[in-house]
């Protein structure tokens, strides 16, 4: 029993000794790593918080530019803005009958090597045509041949209206002075100076029987 009492009285001061090593490192090595903690945390938010509010600015710069992106009359006669222009869909509702749409992939205008198409849109007797370039993924309306009051252009332009509401709408456009030539059997709108754009409006009895839109596409 002495033995065992002496054992005991010599492993205790010992094992307190280590114990008070320990502690003393800890105590030492905790307010650095805090310290280096706090300030990580305090780092932390500026870069995270940059490129969210960077690319929020961004999207918000492209989405007012978009909205306020239009189109002159002869530059689109149907939809105003830019970015409804690119969309078939935008065509589609404007279309009170039932239509057919055709796909035909054809030659790049300027380089051979490359396939485009050609969108055409056919309702009644009338047809909508449509260049797609595969480089800049853009919707050109080139030739619109309208027949019919299926489909009504900007401005309420349309088939059945009298020559008198077409001239008065026509002279009234905000968005670019044009050429108006008018005869007994047609009206023809085209531009002033630029590329050469027509908007021809066919007669009978006074009224509009026929809308053809001839566009340009380099």
């Amino acid at each position: 029993m002495p033995y065992l009492r002496h054992n005991t009285l010599c492993y205790n001061p010992s094992l307190s000794v280590r114990l008070l090593v320990l502690l003393l490192s800890i105590s030492i090595f905790s307010p650095a790593c805090s310290a280096d903690k706090g300030q990580e945390e305090q780092a932390a938010p500026p870069h995270k918080q940059l490129p969210t509010l960077a690319a929020a600015d961004t999207t918000a710069t492209r989405r007012n530019t978009r909205e306020s992106a239009t189109t002159d009359l002869l530059g689109n006669p149907f939809v105003a803005s830019r970015a409804q222009g690119r969309s078939l869909s935008a065509y589609y509702d404007r279309i009170s009958t039932d239509f057919t749409i055709d796909a035909d992939a054809i030659e790049n205008l300027h380089e051979p090597a490359v396939t485009d198409t050609l969108f055409t849109i056919r309702f009644d007797t009338s047809m909508l045509e449509f260049y797609a370039p595969t480089q800049t993924g853009e919707l050109l309306l080139q030739v619109a041949d309208i027949k019919s009051s299926a489909i009504t252009l900007r401005n309420n332009l349309r088939v059945g209206m009298s020559q008198a509401e077409l001239m008065n709408r026509l002279k009234a456009q905000p968005d670019q002075p044009l050429r108006i030539t008018q005869t007994p059997t047609e009206v023809v709108a085209s531009n002033r100076e630029g590329a050469p754009v027509s908007l021809r409006f066919f007669l009978k009895n006074g009224k509009v029987s026929r809308i053809r839109y001839e566009g340009y596409v380099d």
